[in-house]
C-alpha cells in the first residue's frame, strides 16, 4: 500500500486536500497514485523539496469537485519505476566511483570507467521497447559523450589545464542541451525546460563533487553526492511518468 487516500484540510488550501507522505513515497508515485503531474503538486506547495520527502509529511494535493478515489499503482507501472531508478542510481553511483579511482589513480581506473560506459547502454535496451533500435542508439550515444566529457574535464582538472577543463565544461553544458532538446522531441510529456534544468544541476553537482575529492574535502564530496543520489531519483521519476503517460496503453 503506497499511502493514504487524500482528504480535505483546513491545512491546506480551498481546492486541495491533504495527504501523509509515506514509507517509499516519490513524488512520481504520488502523483500517479492521484493521477497528477508532479508539476501539479509542485505547484500546489511552493516550499515543497521534491528531493526530500519526509516520512509523515503533510502536502497537498489539488483536485476538481470532490477528492479522486485511493488508488495504487500497477505492477508493470512499479517495474518501469524500479528500472528507471536502478539506472540512474548506477549512473551516479559509478561516476562517483570512477571520480575516486581517476582522482587517485587506482588500478581499477580502466575496469570502472568501462562499467560506467555500460550504463549508456542500458538505457538504450530500456528505451528501445518504446522507441525502437535507432532512437535509442541516438539517445545512448548523446549519454556516453556526456560520460566521456565528464572524463576529460576530471584529467584537465587534476593536472591543472584550465583552458582545458573549461573547454571540456562547455561541451558537457552543450552535451546537456542536446539531451534535453532530444528527449523533448520524442516524448511530448518530456519538458526541454524541465530536464534542462534537471542536467544543468546534475552537473554543477557532479563538478562540485570532483572538486572535493580532488581537493581531499571528503566529508564535501560526501554531502554533495546526497543530493545528487537524490536529483538522480528525481530524474528517473520523471523520465517513468514520461513514459507512461505518452504510452499509457501499455499501464491501464
Amino acid at each position: 500500500m503506497i499511502g493514504k487516500a487524500v482528504k480535505p484540510m483546513s491545512s491546506c488550501p480551498i481546492g486541495t486536500g491533504s495527504y501523509t507522505v509515506q514509507p517509499g513515497d516519490s513524488l512520481w508515485l504520488i502523483a500517479r497514485r492521484f493521477q497528477k503531474t508532479m508539476q501539479e503538486i509542485m505547484s500546489a506547495n511552493p516550499m515543497l523539496d521534491k528531493n526530500n520527502l519526509r516520512i509523515g509529511q503533510i502536502i497537498c494535493i489539488p483536485y476538481a469537485g470532490s477528492p479522486p478515489p485511493s488508488q495504487s499503482i500497477s505492477k508493470t507501472e512499479q517495474t518501469l519505476s524500479n528500472r528507471m531508478r536502478l539506472l540512474w542510481e548506477q549512473h551516479v553511483y559509478w561516476t562517483r566511483l570512477f571520480l575516486v579511482s581517476a582522482a587517485f589513480g587506482l588500478p581499477d581506473t580502466q575496469l570502472v570507467a568501462n562499467r560506467l560506459l555500460r550504463n549508456p547502454k542500458d538505457f538504450e535496451a530500456a528505451l528501445k521497447p518504446f522507441y525502437g533500435e535507432n532512437i535509442a542508439a541516438a539517445f545512448a550515444e548523446l549519454f556516453t559523450r556526456h560520460l566521456t566529457i565528464a572524463s576529460e574535464l576530471v584529467s584537465a582538472a587534476k593536472a591543472g589545464d584550465s583552458a582545458a577543463a573549461a573547454d571540456a565544461e562547455r561541451r558537457w553544458y552543450a552535451n546537456a542541451d542536446e539531451i534535453a532538446t532530444f528527449l523533448s522531441r520524442i516524448n511530448p510529456y518530456w519538458s526541454v525546460q524541465e530536464w534542462q534544468k534537471m542536467l544543468y544541476d546534475h552537473l554543477a553537482m557532479t563538478k562540485a563533487e570532483a572538486v572535493a575529492i580532488l581537493t581531499q574535502k571528503y566529508e564535501d564530496g560526501i554531502n554533495i553526492f546526497e543530493r545528487i543520489e537524490q536529483e538522480a531519483l528525481v530524474m528517473a521519476d520523471a523520465m517513468t511518468q514520461g513514459l507512461i503517460r505518452q504510452f499509457f496503453q501499455n499501464y491501464r
